[in-house]
């Protein structure tokens, strides 16, 4: 059985965590989640840090635990004119791993897209191997629509992706709309 969190808060990025990203997104067991395999040089990373901080499409947050920095969740491509945007997330504090943290991430992220942004579609891409979070997303109602066939490479090896979505009238039926 998972732990109860502590309070789960989210805070926009700030300049000042810059190199604690950079260092989670390196981290072995993040980066094995996420489609690149090279290590993001600092160059690299500060071009990125910057594009995410100044683009409307985007939003960042840092994931704290008790008030202690453990990880980052975002929204992508949001679109008004499409009503949806894709999201994504990492716990770079393994420590934290299994405790529900990842589901009041999911709850957050929920109430923002249809709640706050009001949009009608939210999205994620997953590597196919990474089965427990499928299983996460789809406990909160997320249908996988289809699989990107050996999209990605990773340690060697064509991995397939799955493509999952959430419609705000499917988030409104499920329980979740109550206790986000």
């Amino acid at each position: 059985m998972s732990e109860t969190p502590g309070p789960v808060t989210f805070r926009p990025f700030r300049l000042d965590d810059i190199t604690r990203v950079l260092g989670w997104r390196n981290l072995p067991e993040v980066s094995a989640s996420m489609y690149s395999n090279h290590r993001i040089s600092d160059v690299e990373h500060a071009r990125w840090f910057g594009s995410v901080l100044n683009d409307p499409t985007k939003r960042y947050w840092i994931i704290e635990l008790d008030g202690e920095a453990v990880g980052v969740v975002n929204l992508t491509d949001i679109s008004t004119e499409h009503k949806r945007a894709y999201w994504a997330f990492y716990l770079a504090d393994e420590r934290v791993r299994g405790r529900g943290v990842g589901s009041a991430t999911e709850r957050f992220v929920m109430r923002h897209v249809f709640v706050d942004l009001g949009l009608d579609k939210l999205c994620l891409e997953v590597l196919a191997t990474n089965v427990g979070v499928v299983k996460m997303h789809q406990r909160y109602g997320f249908k996988i629509d289809g699989t990107l066939r050996q999209h990605v490479i990773k340690t060697g090896q064509r991995i397939d992706v799955k493509t999952m979505s959430l419609l705000r009238q499917e988030w409104a039926a499920g329980r979740w709309a109550t206790d986000a």
